[in-house]
């Protein structure tokens, strides 16, 4: 979702954001862009225009891996400035890309934890969409670390929303109500706009992994439980063969609780479990088996 644009003018020193739940909606909304509109650059790709976003005051930008086709691009800042980076990094499949620029002191994003998002909260969207500059939509987030897609149903790597997304509107950030990065817009899918947790964002830009979902191998539903250590768990009703789950020893019928440090508590519980973990590191699931509690250790792969 690329755009042409033009230059940007100078940006006023943006004002300190306020609290949410104080004074109304839309001065929280509009101090949250004054804020984060400065780390929001226009991304000059080949064949149209995009967003990025400042990730590391040393000059690393992320946006989608579609925005920059090319491994040199030209990255324009509110304030004037412009500079030419390379492509350092790039993930087609996942579609990010890492742009470096030979600045320091950057005005970086703040981070937050992608798997923490529920339906339901508020979310707002930064980009540069069909000739404006800074554009500011807002809306909820539908779905967290589960998506439904022209495609099919995508799990644990998705973030879905109703925030309108145009042309231009690509590798820009998505913002929780704090003003903190939750993710990387990346596509539309229908009337709603996905896109990539911070976490898988957070993994790449570091270098050591993807950015994409771990996968265990696993297939259930989350059931209510009558006991008083655990109010729902995930009955495992399918492990495919050769996979992590499969290796580790878990059989169908088992009811995975606590993944990790996360408990299972409702349909959200399990994406934003695998939000926090990393292909290759090991971690513990506690699993009621026959009613009687069992603890298994589990190595997740990278989702292909």
């Amino acid at each position: 979702m690329a755009t042409a644009i033009d230059a940007l003018p100078g940006a006023a020193s943006p004002p300190a954001t306020p609290s949410p739940g104080t004074g109304s909606i839309s001065t929280a909304i509009a101090a949250v862009a004054d804020r984060v509109r400065q780390s929001v650059p226009v991304v000059l790709g080949r064949g149209g225009n995009g967003a990025g976003v400042v990730w590391r005051p040393d000059g690393q930008i992320v946006t989608n891996a579609h925005v920059v086709r090319d491994d040199r691009v030209d990255v324009l800042f509110s304030d004037g400035r412009r500079f030419t980076g390379i492509v350092a990094a790039r993930h087609p499949d996942r579609d990010i890309a890492v742009i470096k620029i030979a600045a320091d002191d950057l005005p970086a994003v703040e981070v937050g934890d992608s798997s923490t998002v529920r339906p339901g909260q508020f979310a707002i969207a930064i980009g540069h969409p069909v000739g404006f500059r800074e554009a500011v939509t807002a809306g909820i987030i539908v779905a967290a670390g589960q998506a439904a897609t022209q495609g099919g149903p995508r799990t644990g790597d998705y973030l879905q929303t109703d925030v309108t997304l145009l042309p231009g509107n690509s590798g820009g950030p998505l913002l929780d109500a704090w003003g903190r990065v939750i993710g990387i817009n990346s596509m539309v899918s229908g009337r709603l706009s996905l896109a990539i947790p911070s976490q898988a964002v957070e993994r790449f830009v570091d270098g050591g992994k993807s950015g994409s979902a771990v996968y265990l191998g696993i297939n259930g539903v989350v059931v209510p439980l009558r006991r008083q250590d655990h109010t729902a768990g995930f009955l495992l009703t399918e492990i495919l063969e050769g996979t992590p789950a499969d290796r580790a020893g878990l059989i169908v019928g088992d009811v995975v609780v606590v993944i990790g440090s996360t408990s299972v508590t409702d349909q959200e519980s399990l994406p934003a479990a695998l939000l926090r973990l990393a292909p290759g590191e090991a971690v513990n699931l506690s699993v009621l088996r026959g009613g009687e509690p069992r603890s298994f250790v589990v190595v997740p792969t990278e989702r292909a």
